[in-house]
């Protein structure tokens, strides 16, 4: 039975609204909406009345059941995390290029530290900017922008300004600089209907837009290389913060930076409240290590946070920190 059908039939439970349990899981309402039909079909029985929303008496039955098999999926994610835990394994989780040259100095530094911890690299795609850390598939991750999550702790390491990434036959790709009402009415690349709305909102400009969708482009991508690829076949738009010029230079597209959008970050996402030491040290070399990395403040100098921002005192970290090895870090 699907994990994911079974989440989504507790939330909407839970919520009495299928529109309310897709934020909570941060999914579209008809991708929830599509999980309870799929359950419905593989029990045979309606577990909802939909008009107001609420369970059926088949519904009532299944919820302990629901309850308890979810239950028990986590209590075995949770166990053979604390197997990886225990084993010295850490994993990280890569959106893009992370952030920047930062990333792989902190890796280097972390692996310098601590020789013997087997350390893992996985790419995350657009849709996985929070999904990967709270399924325990990854430990850390370079995501952007800020996570507004209350189970994910953020640690800005990066503040950048925004560029857009354009078809270099364009109108536009001649001009040194962009204004936000020059890009507005381009038609973007499309984004899964699950990719996470802080992800979507970054990518699209939302807050320019009122809160209005883009004009979709002809194409989805889940990965800078597919966004790329549709540039520069003319059929979209892409957005990106300004490092993302350094490590993607694709023939037939351009960056082009976008003068007034605000500047936005990559972060260093974790599940709040972890303390394994693994976790804890490398999180103490990116917040150390990220200063040399530095891409300015924004205006004013203002650094608007989402999700949950650890101002912990950091001293535990700084000696561990303060022995990377210079050859370790470069600007």
């Amino acid at each position: 039975m699907d994990l994911r059908r079974l989440a989504s039939f507790l939330a909407v439970a839970e919520e009495g609204h299928f529109g309310r349990a897709a934020a909570r899981l941060f999914l579209s309402p008809p991708a929830v909406t599509a999980h309870v039909q799929q359950l419905e079909r593989e029990l045979g029985v309606p577990l909802f009345e939909r008009a107001p929303v609420r369970l059926t008496p088949a519904g009532h039955r299944f919820l302990g059941h629901a309850r308890g098999l979810v239950d028990a999926a986590n209590a075995a994610i949770t166990d053979m995390a604390d197997l990886a835990e225990h084993s010295g394994t850490l994993r990280v989780g890569v959106m893009g290029h992370g952030s920047a040259e930062l990333t792989p100095a902190v890796i280097s530094a972390f692996r310098h530290l601590r020789p013997q911890v087997r350390l893992t690299l996985e790419a995350l795609t657009f849709t996985e900017h929070t999904s990967a850390l709270l399924e325990h598939r990854v430990d850390v991750a370079f995501v952007r922008p800020a996570v507004t999550d209350e189970r994910v702790t953020v640690d800005v390491l990066t503040t950048e300004a925004r560029i857009v990434v354009i078809p270099a036959h364009s109108e536009l790709a001649a001009a040194g600089e962009l204004r936000l009402a020059d890009v507005l009415d381009l038609p973007f690349v499309a984004l899964p209907p699950h990719t996470p709305r802080p992800f979507t909102d970054y990518l699209y400009f939302t807050e320019a837009r009122g809160g209005e969708a883009p004009r979709p482009g002809p194409d989805h991508a889940v990965t800078p290389q597919e966004v790329l690829m549709s540039v520069a076949a003319g059929r979209g738009a892409g957005s990106a913060l300004s490092s993302f010029a350094r490590f993607y230079r694709w023939p037939g597209t351009v960056c082009v930076p976008v003068v007034d959008a605000p500047w936005d970050h990559s972060v260093l996402a974790t599940r709040t409240g972890d303390r394994d030491p693994h976790v804890q040290l490398f999180r103490g070399l990116a917040r150390s290590l990220a200063p040399r990395f530095a891409s300015g403040a924004g205006p004013g100098g203002a650094h608007p946070l989402g999700g949950q921002q650890d101002d912990r005192d950091q001293r535990d970290h700084h000696a561990d920190a303060g022995t990377a090895p210079g050859g370790a870090v470069s600007d």
